[in-house]
């Protein structure tokens, strides 16, 4: 019961931030609220057709790499098993961000008898290996776009942060209220480590093991350069996607593959801060694209036609999973 009220609690407050993020986004903009309709009603959306498609084909791939973290360590799931949980894995992160790793764990753990600790174990070597890659994009757009990174990074992260410096100096009373709060954490945090470190043990402990041996899976895979290729093959698609719908409006199709980099890299980040990236990635986005020089408008409706396409697609994915696994195992015993 505190589980599912702690859960409630998540969601709220996340779903809220997610809202007034959308609220201050959309504030900025009232008075082109027509434009910005029209900009969508001109969009061409053979693109954004397209873009879900290969948004589609990631979700597919993801759901086949999948099953080669899970044959080494002896257990299988079919492939619409696998494609399901990772569909409803996305729609979860509607609700709360991160809860589709979960949910894929639970999923397959209920209709292919996968240990539960051991599924997720293989999820997060998943998030491991994007962290990774997201790495190497990283490293990429600093590469090609280091001067405008340095831009971004001087007008959004530096100066703000600078002028909140500034402002702890003009009230010493509020940064020493901030000092003290986390001394009293880490007083804290020293005092309970034993409690802490208890909960590492018994039953948790069982869990810790399920999860190490899922994240062992990498070392005892056979086709290791298969599974490489795979997740090069998936993050391609997503920038594709990306790359792709942007040539539904004219303002933004003129962004080169160079500045799409950059905000795949920085919308992948939103997408993990609310439910679905609601608001945090309109916000970065547009923030991004007027800092290239995009119109105010375009800039606004483009993040929304791609989370949108990205959301019906997922919502159409996801609910019709939860429709047909029951069906499509019905023969199975899925009794817990």
């Amino acid at each position: 019961m505190q589980t599912k009220t702690k859960s409630l609690i998540q969601f709220v407050v996340l779903l809220g931030v997610g809202i007034l993020l959308v609220w201050l986004a959309f504030r900025q903009v009232a008075s082109e609220k027509e434009k910005i309709i029209n900009a969508f009603a001109s969009a061409d959306y053979f693109w954004v057709f397209i873009s879900s498609v290969i948004g589609f084909a990631a979700h597919f791939l993801r759901a086949y790499r999948w099953k080669y973290l899970l044959e080494p360590l002896g257990y299988k799931t079919s492939l619409i098993n696998a494609n399901a949980a990772v569909f409803i894995g996305y729609f979860a992160n509607y609700g709360l961000p991160r809860m589709g790793e979960l949910t894929r764990a639970t999923v397959i753990d209920r209709y292919d008898k996968v240990p539960f600790q051991v599924g997720f174990g293989t999820v997060v070597t998943e998030r491991i290996i994007d962290f990774m890659i997201l790495i190497i994009i990283f490293v990429l757009t600093l590469v090609f776009q280091f001067t405008e990174l340095a831009g971004l990074s001087d007008e959004y992260i530096f100066s703000p942060v600078k002028n909140k410096l500034y402002a702890f100096y003009e009230k010493p009373l509020l940064g020493s209220i901030i000092l003290i709060a986390l001394v009293g954490i880490c007083i804290a945090l020293y005092l309970y480590r034993q409690k802490i470190v208890s909960k590492f043990k018994g039953k948790f402990g069982d869990v810790i093991k399920g999860f190490i041996e899922g994240l062992s899976s990498v070392k005892k895979m056979k086709n290791i350069g298969t599974f490489i290729f795979l997740s090069f093959l998936i993050w391609s698609m997503y920038f594709y996607s990306l790359y792709l719908c942007m040539k539904a409006l004219p303002e933004t199709a003129v962004i080169g593959h160079k500045e799409c980099l950059t905000l795949m890299l920085f919308g992948t980040l939103g997408v993990a801060v609310t439910p679905g990236g609601l608001g945090a990635y309109h916000i970065i986005i547009t923030q991004i694209l007027i800092f290239y020089g995009i119109a105010q408008i375009p800039a606004v409706a483009l993040p929304w036609l791609v989370w949108t396409a990205q959301f019906i697609l997922i919502l159409i994915l996801g609910v019709l999973s939860l429709i047909l696994l029951p069906v499509i195992n019905k023969k199975k015993d899925v009794s817990q």
